[in-house]
């Protein structure tokens, strides 16, 4: 991380340089970035360069998804939780901690995910965030697009459920189950972005909605408030 710092320095020097020699306006210097500040590799505690990306970058794009998904089949999963009541893994924890190491939301992009995780439910009965599962789902590797969800949604009738702890919607039939986020859980988004400070937001990937149901939504919420 050390290094990152030194490179993130070189780079705006750089990019200065090059736009007092080209009088033209200076390049952007962005990146995309893991959910939280600080993290856990191979068991050792690593932390972002905070102050050289506070000083240096213009935004950081905060990727605020993946948080579950085919490597723990053992239970579905909210994989963009804005909230998780019992761990660490959830949006407002990984967007509180660049707050709290000191860049500015100004400097923050909260990233919302245009796809869905899905898995297969060990008891079709049990079909809450959270609830037993035995393996992924419909989807490549267990992820299904957001027009794709759509469509398993209409082709299988499947019951549509909205859960406020976390902030995220799943649907569900038979054994099959798809956790993703809509225009209702984008919008609660969107809200808690505008109420941190921060800059924006954006989704991975734009072409993965139908016919802008999501992304229209979210730009109006934005907008309006």
């Amino acid at each position: 991380m050390n290094y990152f710092a030194q490179l993130l320095k070189e780079w705006r020097y750089a990019i200065e340089n090059e736009a007092r020699i080209t009088h033209r306006p200076p390049l952007l210097l962005t990146a995309a970035v893991y959910y939280s500040a600080d993290f856990l590799v191979y068991g050792d505690r690593r932390s972002y360069p905070a102050a050289a990306i506070k000083n240096y970058m213009d935004w950081v794009n905060v990727m605020c998804y993946d948080y579950h998904g085919s490597w723990n089949t053992s239970a579905t999963g909210a994989h963009a939780a804005l909230f998780d009541p019992n761990t660490n893994l959830s949006s407002i924890y990984g967007l509180k901690s660049w707050i709290r190491a000191g860049v500015p939301g100004n400097k923050i992009v909260m990233g919302l995910p245009l796809y869905g995780k899905s898995w297969k439910l060990k008891d079709p009965k049990l079909h809450g965030v959270g609830a037993p599962a035995v393996g992924v789902g419909p989807g490549d590797d267990g992820v299904l697009l957001y027009s794709e969800v759509v469509e398993f949604n209409k082709k299988n009738d499947a019951t549509i459920a909205y859960d406020v702890n976390t902030v995220s919607t799943y649907s569900y039939v038979g054994s099959l189950w798809v956790g993703y986020d809509d225009a209702l859980s984008t919008t609660v988004k969107v809200g808690f972005a505008q109420a941190l400070g921060l800059r924006g937001y954006f989704f991975w990937a734009i072409s993965y909605d139908t016919e802008w149901k999501v992304t229209a939504q979210a730009s109006r919420a934005w907008i309006q408030d």
